[in-house]
């Protein structure tokens, strides 16, 4: 099912964005601190093969990204809206 990122939100974390999400992920929420951890995880494998990312929140209807600092967030979000897309 496709997923609309409804608005990227800042978070006191200059390496984190929190994207609201339509419609809901599915449960249960998932949390990966790297790749590894997301092994199995279609959406999780895909969102870490955008360049940058470094670990995933996802929960209902929104996921925290965060991201390498060194990472630009304009190409990091662009990733991220194309997984979701088409996930």
């Amino acid at each position: 099912m496709p997923y609309h990122i409804t608005q990227f939100q800042p978070t006191p974390n200059p390496n984190a964005l929190k994207c609201s999400l339509e419609p809901r992920l599915p449960d249960p929420p998932r949390s990966f601190r790297n790749a590894a951890d997301a092994e199995g995880d279609p959406l999780g494998t895909a969102l870490f093969a955008v360049d940058g990312v470094t670990s995933l929140l996802l929960n209902g209807d929104w996921m925290t990204v965060n991201k390498a600092p060194d990472a630009d967030w304009g190409t990091v979000k662009r990733g991220v809206q194309s997984v979701m897309a088409k996930a």
